[in-house]
């Protein structure tokens, strides 16, 4: 019971299916708050009592006196929830273990080496999963993302492990929550329309601290749109991942090694955060090929000591986002909070090129900071002083290694698939930073179309040319 708030005493409702007819509460009651009814219950045959409830101090005679288990029932008040909380709902889970679970921790398992693959970015973000240890692929399939699930239906049955095509989306992140409820790793692939239906899913594992890795294949929208590559669901993934005070690591890849590479990053912070994990491609990064070299070692996972896995030791734990307490729920989101500081704390990632003396930095990621990436190369040809804040983490957003080098920078140029979203995060980590002066500027394109290296050229070289 919440500390300073009085506990009022339950009154009486009744189950006119169980009533009999007795009397005996009408005898009980010293307020006359109970009268036979008139009314013939079909269910019974018997006319159940009548209660009004006006002058009821809630002394519980009634309860005692009515012979039937479930004729009477209190109601319960506004501080009485936990006899519907899920954690006290059935008391204390009995066991005979003798010790509290105990996390079986993950193991390394040394790769032999082997020569690099010439993969998509989908395959080798699977080929990722599957090296961190993942065994439970759950998915419906969507285009530019598909690829990703066909090569686990392929793999996964001939290493023990599961692929399950969900009837849709919803089904998919609600199979995912099982899963890694019971602390197995667990991914599925998407793109932008299937990512909308997953979103109160993911609310419901970021409210239980279920691990989990999504791949959202970004494409052209909104609704249907097309197949091709867009960046229009930043916004999404940033501050829109379902209802509540929700936040997930958003990783941005921009090449196929980097597809692979995060994979494995994705299920490490997933399983160190108790928290979904999202990786943020685009239609044509899903699609390209490139060389990847496959890393030193896979991982053997083993069990968190939270995992609802079945047997006897692990009986105790719950996996649950119902908090039906307002104190316990503000509890559990300072909890959550706390959590994101950390992620803001300790995975802020980025990639720095060319950003030690520039004058004016190009923000890209993504297949667009491959396109930035090249005019940077171009326009230090050309004697102008560029250079790549690239982030790998949306969110949180690098801001950290922003700050280390934008005092000498002259301006900001975003470089997108979308209408602003990622010059948004700049501009709100910015703002967080007490950066609110900075010079912005942008190239952007929308419904599939990207910037080209060109364009990015012309655009910074312009803007030289109209400040000389």
């Amino acid at each position: 019971m919440p500390t300073g708030k009085t506990r009022s005493r339950p009154k009486p409702y009744v189950m006119p299916q169980f009533c009999k007819a007795c009397g005996r509460c009408i005898d009980a009651c010293p307020k006359g708050c109970i009268t036979l009814g008139t009314e013939i219950e079909p269910s019974t045959g018997f006319t159940p009592i009548v209660l009004d409830l006006e002058a009821c101090s809630g002394c519980g005679l009634c309860f005692s006196a009515c012979p039937e288990p479930f004729g009477l029932a209190p109601v319960p008040n506004e501080f009485e929830t936990e006899m519907f909380d899920p954690a006290k709902l059935f008391g204390p889970k009995e066991t005979t273990a003798h010790q509290e679970p105990v996390a079986i921790p993950d193991e390394r398992v040394a790769l032999p080496h082997l020569e690099p693959l010439v993969l998509k970015g989908n395959h080798a973000a699977s080929i990722g999963a599957i090296l961190a240890g993942c065994r439970h692929f759950f998915g419906y399939p969507i285009t530019p993302s598909t690829e990703g699930a066909e090569l686990m239906a392929k793999l996964l049955p001939e290493i023990d492990g599961v692929f399950v095509q969900a009837v849709s989306e919803v089904a998919t992140i609600n199979m995912m929550y099982g899963c890694g409820g019971a602390g197995m790793r667990c991914m599925t692939f998407t793109s932008s329309p299937g990512f909308s239906l997953m979103v109160e899913g993911l609310s419901y594992m970021i409210g239980a601290e279920v691990p989990g890795v999504v791949v959202d294949v970004m494409r052209g929208g909104p609704g249907l749109g097309n197949i091709a590559p867009e960046q229009a669901d930043i916004k999404l993934l940033c501050r829109g991942l379902g209802h509540g005070n929700t936040h997930a690591p958003v990783l941005a890849p921009s090449t196929p090694q980097e597809m692979l590479e995060m994979a494995m990053l994705a299920f490490d912070l997933a399983f160190k955060y108790r928290h979904p994990v999202v990786i943020a491609g685009d239609g044509y990064l899903g699609q390209m090929t490139g060389r990847v070299t496959l890393p030193e070692y896979m991982v053997k996972p083993g069990l968190p000591e939270w995992a609802v896995w079945g047997d006897e030791m692990h009986r105790g734990n719950l996996i649950s986002s119902i908090f039906l307490s307002e104190p316990d729920l503000e509890a559990h989101n300072i909890h959550l909070n706390e959590k994101y500081d950390r992620m803001q704390a300790e995975e802020q990632r980025a990639d720095l090129f060319q950003c030690d003396d520039a004058e004016w930095l190009i923000v890209a990621c993504n297949t667009p900071a491959r396109m930035a990436k090249g005019a940077v190369q171009q326009l230090r040809e050309q004697g102008i002083k560029a250079g790549l804040f690239r982030p790998i983490t949306l969110w949180p957003f690098p801001i950290d290694a922003l700050v280390s080098v934008i005092d000498h920078v002259e301006g900001l140029l975003v470089v997108e698939g979308s209408n602003g979203q990622l010059e948004d995060e700049l501009r709100l980590a910015l703002s967080h930073a007490n950066l609110t002066d900075a010079r912005i500027e942008n190239v952007r394109h929308f419904g599939g179309i990207l910037p080209s290296l060109q364009e990015i050229v012309d655009k910074l070289t312009s803007l030289l040319e109209v400040a000389a």
